[in-house]
């Protein structure tokens, strides 16, 4: 498939572009430094700028699938839907936040008393940025939330799927590697089992 990948330098973006060239898809791999993109097999590195709607949804026409890896507090959630809707992609897919996910029933991980503060607008953000989605008539759309920790480990091909609620392992940790998390992504674009919804990925 043709794919395009807005946030291609970042820590998730980069790993969810190795994944794609690893399965031989092409990858149109953008980042405002695009120099900082990883040399890949059928990934060609593009500047792009996820502010400028206009010229994100030209980098995006005629993609099959359109992937958002950014900080939601470095972008415009508005934008970035107006863009996926504008350029006829047929699936787009947002690297989401841990926030939005349950802990108990209707009890969202961002609002409980040790989430970290620092990461606090971030999260809100990243909820913000699904209830918006959950709210398209038009766009096919999935929202794909890692655990609370995110983190630089390797890649196993070995973790569980959830939907609402905050996956945790034996111990109680909640983690997931960008690896192993670009592999749920990749999955999901090859065999769509999660559109117009979001699920969440952890060990």
């Amino acid at each position: 498939m043709k794919i395009a990948v807005a946030g291609a330098s970042g820590r998730a973006g980069s790993e969810i572009t190795k994944e794609l060239s690893r399965r031989g898809h092409t990858v149109t791999a953008i980042a405002r430094n695009p120099e900082k993109i990883a040399g890949l097999p059928n990934v060609t590195p593009t500047k792009g700028d996820v502010l400028d709607q206009a010229a994100l949804t030209k980098l995006w026409s005629g993609h099959d699938v359109a992937v958002s890896s950014v900080h939601f507090l470095a972008s415009d959630p508005h934008k970035l839907i107006g863009a996926a809707k504008a350029s006829g992609v047929g699936r787009y897919l947002v690297v989401g936040g841990a926030g939005s996910l349950e802990v108990a029933p209707g009890v969202k991980l961002v609002t409980t008393p040790g989430f970290p503060a620092q990461y606090k607008a971030e999260a809100e953000a990243g909820s913000a940025f699904l209830d918006l989605l959950r709210q398209e008539k038009e766009l096919n759309w999935t929202f794909i939330s890692p655990s609370a920790l995110f983190v630089e480990e390797a890649r196993t091909g070995k973790f569980r799927l959830g939907t609402d609620q905050l996956l945790a392992d034996a111990n109680g940790k909640s983690w997931i590697s960008f690896a192993d998390y670009a592999i749920a992504l990749a999955d999901e674009i090859e065999k769509p089992a999660h559109q117009r919804q979001r699920f969440t990925v952890g060990y």
